[in-house]
């Protein structure tokens, strides 16, 4: 009886902490991806792993996104072959590890200096509390460890809920 609890807990386990633990990251909060927001600011002290998402939600028409690499992200230019993003709800899967970089490629509002987001991402194994900044200054984020914590919460309650 004891093998046969053990055995569904682990299969719950292996079913469901990926999505238990993955986030979704509102870019900008309530703010938005607009002209005039920092958004290294926003991103510093945020923890993502791989299997979060960044949605990034704005007026269709007056902005998009564009993936970009390091010097696309510098120099506010895309690639050629770059599809731009352009729902308004445009929800990314951050699949992968490393550095990611995000610009809107309408009018001039990259070359503002605002619209335009660097993240690193980091393995799902990887602990936030001890991991590097999204931000090129590499500093210590302050706050990771809550937020991961706060992934696990709901898991445990769930866990307790079965042993119970």
């Amino acid at each position: 009886m004891a093998s046969s609890r053990l055995l569904m807990i682990i299969a719950i386990v292996a079913v469901f902490v990926p999505s238990i633990l993955a986030a979704e990251h509102m870019v900008g909060d309530k703010t938005g991806w607009t002209p005039g927001f920092d958004y290294q600011t926003w991103a510093h002290g945020k923890a993502f792993l791989v299997g979060d998402t960044l949605v990034f939600k704005y007026t269709p028409g007056e902005h998009n996104v564009l993936r970009v690499n390091g010097t696309g992200f510098q120099e506010c230019k895309a690639a050629n072959d770059t599809v731009p993003l352009s729902t308004g709800n445009d929800v990314i899967p951050l699949s992968t590890p490393g550095r990611k970089w995000y610009i809107c490629g309408v009018a001039k509002h990259c070359e503002s200096g605002n619209q335009k987001l660097f993240i690193t991402v980091l393995p799902q194994s990887a602990s936030p509390a001890t991991s590097p900044s999204p931000t090129p200054t590499g500093t210590s984020p302050s706050g990771a460890a809550g937020n991961f914590a706060s992934r696990y919460y709901g898991f445990i309650v769930a866990i307790v809920g079965i042993l119970g």
